[in-house]
């Protein structure tokens, strides 16, 4: 079998070439000549593949490593025989990471205590479902918002949108982009939307770009209706607004989901559906190991109680850090995503000496205790 792999997927190199020959470019130098003889791709977000690129090829399958599809044309695909595949769920613990840290930030730096906030999640697939569980162990009201999911599965678990604009403190978006049909998302956060919300929420956008309104964000901030923003997924990537950048509370460059366990899962999942696809029936398969953190323990001895929940995640993660750097040279969006740090979940930490109250929360959120 002849693979066409992405040159910058993480953990590839030396794995794939148990499942035929192997050949890595750049994503943006994917193009037909490229692929013509190959009889599946690995691929991430940088090339579109739909009839300009595949017409006339050998391809059968493309894998992609992450968990959207927006990059391919799937209709097309559909109709030509040219299967495809992504890798859902595979950075829902490393969004869920974020968002937690990005939690803790806002109410360290606004002084107020998640235990006594609301936090309405619009859409609980795999990440939105990740969010709601770490939500809880932090003590916070969540509302629910998923009106597929509560069309297929009931009302039990969710609530309105009206719900969450009336009493959520705090608003974070983790649907699909979708520009038409019943449950289009595409602007969901607009002006009309802000203008009603009642607490003056902040608002989080870890999910795609174009779900909130760039003018509609900032016409809220400056007129007071909400709080603050978070913001990882951007309209218009990479030419960010700047005006909103300075403004936000959190501007990371879409790196959300770029822990390296979540890269990891995410090519082990695309070779899982090469050999699936393909019948290789391979067993066994052997992956790269992900890198140890340089400091994987965590001493929590005098450190105030109060204060070694958000110490210890901040130990695996602080989202400040990348939003001085962005702010600093929002130019450089692309090259900070390209040259993304080693970040690790939770279960990569051991905390030691924690306090008998916090430590079962660190250890619900997936921590280790020595």
């Amino acid at each position: 079998m002849k693979i066409l792999a992405d040159a910058h997927i993480p953990y590839l190199r030396g794995v794939a070439e148990q499942f035929g020959e192997v050949e890595y470019l750049p994503g943006n130098q994917f193009n037909r000549e490229a692929i013509r003889e190959k009889d599946a791709l690995l691929v991430r977000t940088v090339t579109h593949f739909g009839e300009e690129i595949l017409t006339g090829t050998n391809v059968k399958l493309i894998c992609s490593a992450t968990i959207g599809f927006d990059h391919i044309d799937t209709e097309w695909c559909d109709t030509h025989g040219v299967d495809w595949r992504t890798a859902p769920g595979c950075n829902a613990a490393s969004v869920e990471q974020y968002i937690t840290a990005s939690l803790l930030y806002l109410a360290d730096k606004y002084q107020f205590d998640l235990t006594r906030k609301t936090i309405g999640i619009v859409g609980v697939g795999n990440v939105g479902s990740k969010v709601d569980a770490a939500c809880k162990k932090l003590g916070m009201r969540v509302l629910l918002n998923d009106p597929p999911r509560e069309e297929s599965e009931g009302p039990a678990l969710f609530t309105n949108i009206e719900t969450i604009q009336r009493e959520a403190d705090i608003i974070t978006f983790h649907t699909p982009l979708t520009k038409t049909g019943k449950y289009k998302t595409h602007h969901l956060a607009d002006e009309q939307f802000l203008a009603s919300v009642e607490k003056k929420p902040f608002i989080i956008n870890a999910a795609r770009g174009g779900i909130t309104d760039n003018q509609a964000l900032k016409k809220a901030i400056h007129h007071g209706q909400i709080s603050g923003v978070v913001i990882d997924c951007w309209e218009n990537e990479p030419e960010i607004d700047r005006e909103l950048l300075q403004l936000a509370d959190i501007a990371t460059p879409h790196i959300a989901g770029y822990s390296a366990d979540g890269k990891w899962t995410a090519t082990k999942m695309s070779l899982e559906n090469l050999n699936k696809f393909f019948n290789l029936n391979l067993e066994n398969i052997q992956y790269q190991p992900i890198p140890v953190p340089e400091r994987p323990s965590i001493n929590l001895s005098g450190i105030a109680p109060d204060l070694q929940l958000q110490y210890a995640v901040w130990h695996t993660y602080h989202p400040l850090t990348e939003t001085i750097a962005l702010k600093s040279a929002p130019e450089k969006f692309y090259w900070f995503r390209s040259n993304y740090p080693l970040r690790r979940e939770y279960p990569a930490y051991t905390v030691l000496h924690a306090d008998e109250m916090i430590l079962p929360i660190l250890l619900n959120l997936g921590f280790n205790e020595k």
